[in-house]
This record gives structure tokens, sequence and C-alpha cells, in this order.
């Protein structure tokens, strides 16, 4: 089990685009998502695919942290879950850009029902980790149920 530390922005401007260094076209969707946990399965490029149980955060620690599971599957198995999902499959983008430390913003620029929003999130080593917050970021939505991708890919 890991623990994901993520902190969650709306993206700005445009200007983070000069600094990709890698991008790749997901698809995802969730099986089940109820107030403790979610499982999501999620296809990379149609190369790859990750079945990713996330725990609710439990209100002891900093709300940008919870458990994680993920397990590596097959592309095959993952496209016929996608057909077993509760909501709307989520489809984005997400453009890699270096930031300091070795760590990585995941700009995704959403498509489909979603159309036009762009969020950018960065995994963190601990909750009080100071990063630089790049000037293209606009509101952080870091626990803000409104962007979770779980929220997204409900139906309408």
């Amino acid at each position: 089990m890991a623990v994901e530390i993520e902190r969650k922005f709306l993206v700005a401007g445009g200007a983070w685009r000069a600094e990709v260094s890698g991008a790749r076209k997901i698809r995802q969707a969730y099986l089940s998502k109820n107030g403790k946990a979610s499982v999501r399965v999620r296809v990379v490029d149609e190369s790859s695919a990750r079945l990713t149980v996330k725990a609710a955060p439990d209100g002891k620690g900093p709300a940008l942290s919870r458990a994680e599971f993920e397990y590596a599957i097959p592309v095959e198995e993952a496209l016929a879950m996608l057909e077993l999902r509760s909501g709307r499959i989520v489809e984005k983008t997400r453009h890699l850009v270096p930031a300091q430390n070795g760590r990585t913003w995941e700009v995704d620029v959403f498509g489909g029902a979603h159309e036009g929003l762009v969020i950018a999130e960065i995994e963190l080593g601990t909750a009080d980790e100071r990063i630089e917050l790049p000037e293209w970021l606009g509101r952080e939505v870091t626990g803000d149920p409104a962007y979770s991708n779980a929220v997204l890919a409900r139906e309408s």
C-alpha cells in the first residue's frame, strides 16, 4: 500500500505548454464508489492499464493524503472493465511538466463531457513539502470534491 499525497490546482494560462516533456492519452472510469473507497480502471495510450483502489481521506491526516493500492492489469481486461463502469468514461491528455526536486506537474486537459477543463496536480513526499507554484496555476482545488475524477465521472 502506498500513501498518495498530492496538491491540485486549476490551470489559469497556457505558459505550461512550453515546458511539456511528454504526454499520454488516458481513459478511465470507476467500477465502484462509496464513502470508504473508489475502484478505478485506467487505460493509458491503449498500451497499458491499471486497476486502482483509493481510500477516502480518513479525517485524521491531511486532506491531501490517502491510501492507494494500484495494480497493472492486461489492457484487454481493462477495456472490458470500462464497459462495467458506474458513470461516464473520463477522457484526458496528461502532459508532464518538470518541477523542482525531481517532481513533475501532471497537467490534465480534459475532453468529452469536460472539454475545456484543465487541472494540474503534483505528488509530494510529505504533506508539508514546500513547492514552487508556477505562474500558470490558478486556484487550488486540493480537497474540493467537485474536481475529483470520481465526481467528474458521474453522469449528469
